[in-house]
């Protein structure tokens, strides 16, 4: 993991870490050899021509990027987490309901080339 991803995640508020510390791990599960950069300033997971964006903000931890119906049907069933068009807002207490293989499914379907 490069310096610029290092400093992103040394920097998220103590309340969001060990969310965004949790659907890393589960990222990475899903996809090993992901490569994390950033881009658009948050940290990106790329795997072939597929990327994942994962930013921290006051809410919780954001995801977006992922193609329509490449989200093993979590959109379906989490409506509600939805926000606007490919971003999930996950607040810690609604990941808190969630559970791992779903969030690593969401993260393999999205990142499956």
């Amino acid at each position: 993991m490069d310096k610029e991803v290092r400093d992103y995640i040394d920097g998220i508020p103590a309340q969001h870490r060990p969310l965004f510390d949790r659907l890393h791990r589960l990222i990475l599960e899903a996809h090993p050899g992901a490569a994390v950069v950033i881009s658009y300033r948050i940290p990106t997971y790329k795997v072939g021509s597929r990327r994942l964006h994962v930013g921290a903000w006051n809410h919780g931890v954001s995801l977006y990027g992922w193609q329509q119906g490449r989200d093993a049907g979590f959109a379906t069933r989490h409506p509600a987490l939805i926000s606007g068009r490919a971003t999930i807002r996950l607040r810690p207490e609604d990941a808190a309901s969630l559970p791992d293989d779903e969030l690593r499914d969401l993260a393999r379907a999205a990142l499956d080339d």
